[in-house]
């Protein structure tokens, strides 16, 4: 592992993000020890696992390409421990100068990339009593739903604030047969405390699959405080996983038990019992006509 660390070392251009990545990759060498000597084979990281910006415009200038030192360094480490690893979101170079991706990458046991995903839906909002976040001034959007099938059952990827849509998930489970949801996560303290649970476990219950949920945590600088509470819900809405503290760093184990799921989905068969788009949108229109008609 120190060999791939000093051809990082050499890579990156020494400016202060530069090496807050780089310190952030040593981090995870004692996560990813740690996993292997438990016998961990995917190992989730959270949202910005890689760098957290404290200046605006400095998540850009530190974006790059995934072939870049910093995600290659991941996928060396990945390669070296046997270990697959999902890592996002991701700071991915975007299609000018001023934008950036925030890619969730999955890299496998052998330090491929199986695929990645561009979070969907990006965070504009006014935090109630908090801050305004706009992720669109600086984010490109993705626009493609990714699973991806992997040793552990097929994985769904998402990243924090698509959490807050569940067509998606539900895209995942019904049209991609996902067994896992992976989120990564930079959930506010406010929205988090209000909302990170309940979301996490809706989005288990209703798509019967386990969710799989990396959370930064704690207070990165001035300007940003995550909520953290790092967690693994199985089918059925059960917390199987957890860190003994939301601000904690660590890891949370859980065993993926896949007939567990497939019990789940075999005595409420709600893959068969659900109403397709279409019939909803045929429903809506008969409903609009009908109250069209009585005016």
């Amino acid at each position: 592992m120190w060999e791939t660390l000093e051809t990082i070392y050499e890579a990156l251009v020494p400016n202060a993000p530069s090496w807050l990545a780089f310190l952030n990759l040593i981090f995870g060498i004692r996560f990813l020890k740690e996993a292997a000597s438990v016998g961990v084979k995917l190992l989730c990281f959270p949202e910005n696992f890689s760098y957290v910006s404290a200046k605006d415009g400095d998540s850009v200038k530190i974006a790059e390409s995934l072939d870049g030192p910093i995600m290659q360094g991941y996928c060396s480490l990945a390669r070296e421990s046997k270990i697959w690893l999902s890592l996002g979101g991701f700071q991915e170079k975007g299609s000018d100068d001023a934008h950036l991706c925030n890619t969730h990458v999955l890299v496998d046991d052998a330090g491929n990339i199986r695929s990645k995903y561009r979070k969907i839906h990006l965070f504009d909002v006014d935090v109630p009593g908090g801050m305004v976040f706009k992720e669109s001034s600086f984010t490109e959007a993705g626009r493609d739903i990714v699973a991806v099938d992997s040793p552990f059952g097929c994985l769904g990827l998402t990243v924090c604030y698509d959490l807050r849509f569940p067509e998606l998930y539900q895209q995942l489970r019904f049209q991609h047969q996902a067994k896992i949801l992976l989120v990564p996560a930079a959930f506010t303290k406010i929205t988090g405390q209000a909302h990170w649970e309940t979301l996490l476990r809706a989005r288990a219950v209703e798509t019967q699959c386990y969710v799989v949920a990396a959370a930064q945590a704690g207070k990165h600088n001035q300007k940003r405080e995550s909520y953290g509470d790092s967690m693994i819900i199985d089918p059925w809405g059960q917390i199987v996983g957890r860190l003994p503290d939301r601000l904690c760093t660590g890891i949370a184990v859980a065993d993926i038990d896949f007939s567990l799921i497939e019990s789940v989905r075999t005595k409420m068969p709600i893959a068969e019992q659900r109403q397709p788009f279409e019939f909803w949108e045929a429903a809506s229109k008969s409903s609009l006509l009908k109250m069209a008609s009585s005016t």
